[in-house]
């Protein structure tokens, strides 16, 4: 860091297991994403190539190779795995992954209905060669999942070998794990951390106040998904103190802050 500051929570450090921010690049251009790096590698972990972003955008390889060169892995977004799965090219999409030397890979179910057996099914033979990272959770508002459920699925897709599961939000913040209005759904959150491990969670958290309330939560090394690239500098300060939202939370504490009340 910059300055002497006491009382900042200690920070994971790169390669990160948890306290990982997942990025979603929804389009930005070689010269943009060199300028975010510039500043911000040190605290993006993995980007997620937001969605089908990545059949349309240009210069693809070379802009994965820019991440690469930071040492920040890169993954297509769930939709485009459904998108392949839905015309029967799974296969297709494996090979896509390799010819892009992608090393990560999401599992989703957001926008096509899958078998949960068989989304697994996709999990185990994926880990086999890939990081899976798989998301839990609908797109579709009207779709309330219950806790229990949420639970289950969790733990089954991590059993099939899921590094993370992701809870979904979608980029907006508005559903899955909030509602409509952006507000979190905290008995369901509380519940879930029950039975998952919170390291093992990432939860998708593009709003500022989703961000802190995960925060105060648990800590400032919570897995935190679809960030904006130009909050990524925001949401570090945010996570250790140096913003008013979380000014308070580790004043008059122990030098190293960790969260031990959850699994």
């Amino acid at each position: 860091m910059n300055f002497p500051l006491t009382n900042i929570p200690e920070r994971t450090q790169k390669p990160r297991q948890y306290g990982t921010t997942m990025v979603m690049d929804k389009g930005m251009g070689l010269a943009g994403v060199r300028d975010f790096l510039s500043v911000a590698a040190p605290y993006v972990d993995i980007v997620k190539l937001g969605f089908g972003t990545s059949f349309v955008t240009e210069h693809l390889k070379e802009k994965i190779a820019i991440y690469r060169e930071h040492g920040i892995p890169v993954y297509f977004g769930g939709t485009l795995f459904e998108a392949f799965l839905i015309r029967n090219q799974f296969d297709d999409y494996v090979n896509v992954l390799k010819e892009y030397g992608l090393e990560h890979v999401e599992v989703s179910d957001g926008s096509i209905t899958i078998p949960h057996v068989e989304k697994c099914g996709y999990i185990e033979k994926l880990a086999k060669n890939f990081t899976v990272l798989s998301e839990v959770g609908s797109k579709d508002a009207t779709h309330i999942i219950p806790p229990y459920k949420w639970i289950e699925l969790m733990k089954a897709e991590l059993e099939a070998g899921s590094t993370y599961v992701i809870a979904e939000a979608r980029e907006a913040g508005n559903v899955g794990i909030y509602r409509g209005s952006g507000e979190v759904r905290e008995g369901l959150v509380q519940e879930i951390l029950t039975q998952i491990p919170y390291k093992q969670i990432i939860w998708e958290a593009p709003q500022k106040a989703q961000q802190v309330y995960f925060m105060e939560l648990l800590g400032a090394n919570v897995n935190l998904g679809n960030i904006a690239p130009a909050e990524v500098i925001p949401m570090e300060s945010m996570r250790v103190g140096l913003r008013g939202d979380t000014f308070h939370l580790y004043l008059n504490k122990p030098e190293t802050t960790t969260s031990t009340n959850h699994r």
